[in-house]
């Protein structure tokens, strides 16, 4: 597969394919250029020629590039929340400037498949049937259940199943999560229920007692942190308020057009992520009625936070350092530099904009 064959599916120049796939720092005049292009890239089974661009760059190495994998637990795209979107630009980067190779975005449809096969035959790949057409084309080795020498990195949230089937099929494995597990295995995180009570409070700093919550509350860290945060400030908890979503754009307004139906409507909300907020203030823009204007506070800090209206109030969660630091934690436990299961917790901090209002009750 060459950058020439990209190019012509992308619509656009060598050079330019050239910058995004092998410069992922490189910034895009046009976003949505850049996602195609690395769709392309991924459908087509490109891989950059670590061999030549070390050249370039000057570098010796006689080590093979490490092929790792990604998987996204929550959705069946990267799409669907820009969270994991950017971070997965952030992997990109590290992948490329740490000798390795980005293999395989799987979705938790590809995992169902994997858990099927293993127990049928050990012969099956884990593909979906389009996949699968795919990688026969390609001669690659989609017929196996292990991955020799290939790490994975997991993004949300994982099965007891799903981490049983990976751990069949991956030497190394690494999580980066809001959640984190009993060292279950090797895992940088920034924690959901932390940074919630970082939200809750500032609410409360500003005058809000009534607060509404629009996320997932399954086993989630964030909705324990925002129940803990009301009871430690001996606030009510109103199961009126409390919107299970699975946190995309889309449940966020449907959640909020719901709450304004509602005649005891909270003062302020909190959404367990950015995408959720950005439907939330969606729908609170199209009402008919202007009378009601409730503090909005999120997490995550995603680049469209910066330019909604109003600009959204969020709890920044570190991308950079927890992408760099999974790796480093996955490069490590393949050269046996540790043994045993590490967690690393980063800190997040609040990011003051202009969704959240004084309310002087």
């Amino acid at each position: 597969m060459t950058l020439k064959q990209i190019a012509a599916r992308a619509g656009t120049s060598v050079s330019t394919v050239s910058r995004v796939l092998n410069h992922p720092e490189h910034q895009c005049h046009d976003q949505a250029l850049k996602e195609r292009i690395w769709d392309i890239a991924h459908e087509l089974g490109y891989t950059p020629d670590m061999t030549a661009r070390n050249l370039r760059m000057g570098v010796m190495t006689n080590q093979n590039p490490f092929p790792v994998d990604i998987f996204l637990t929550r959705f069946d795209s990267v799409h669907t929340d820009a969270f994991f979107d950017e971070l997965l630009q952030i992997l990109r980067k590290e992948l490329l400037e740490n000798n390795c190779v980005f293999g395989s975005l799987m979705t938790s449809v590809d995992i169902s498949s994997l858990n099927q096969s293993m127990q049928i035959s050990p012969k099956i790949p884990y593909w979906t049937s389009e996949k699968l057409t795919r990688e026969k084309e390609l001669h690659t080795s989609a017929f196996v259940t292990t991955k020799k020498d290939t790490g994975l990195i997991v993004l949300g949230k994982i099965s007891e199943e799903n981490l049983r089937t990976l751990r069949m099929r991956y030497d190394y494995i690494v999580g980066i999560d809001r959640n984190p597990t009993n060292y279950l295995y090797d895992e940088v995180f920034c924690n959901g229920a932390t940074a919630t009570e970082k939200a809750i409070n500032h609410l409360i700093a500003l005058g809000h007692h009534s607060i509404a919550y629009i996320g997932d509350c399954n086993y989630e860290s964030r909705y324990i942190g925002y129940y803990q945060t009301l009871l430690t400030n001996k606030l009510p908890l109103n199961h009126n308020h409390i919107f299970p979503t699975d946190q995309t754009e889309e449940e966020g307004y449907l959640a909020m057009c719901r709450l304004l139906k509602q005649k005891d409507r909270p003062s302020a909300i909190f959404c367990a992520n950015d995408t959720t907020a950005l439907g939330v203030l969606r729908a609170i823009k199209g009402r008919k009625s202007r009378q009601y204007k409730p503090s909005v506070i999120s997490i995550d800090d995603i680049e469209a936070a910066k330019h909604s209206t109003p600009s959204l109030t969020t709890i920044s969660i570190p991308k950079e350092e927890m992408g760099h630091l999974a790796l480093m934690l996955l490069l490590d436990r393949r050269m046996g530099g540790h043994t045993k299961n590490i967690r690393i917790e980063l800190p997040c901090h609040l990011i003051q904009r202009e969704s959240c209002d004084y309310f002087y009750s």
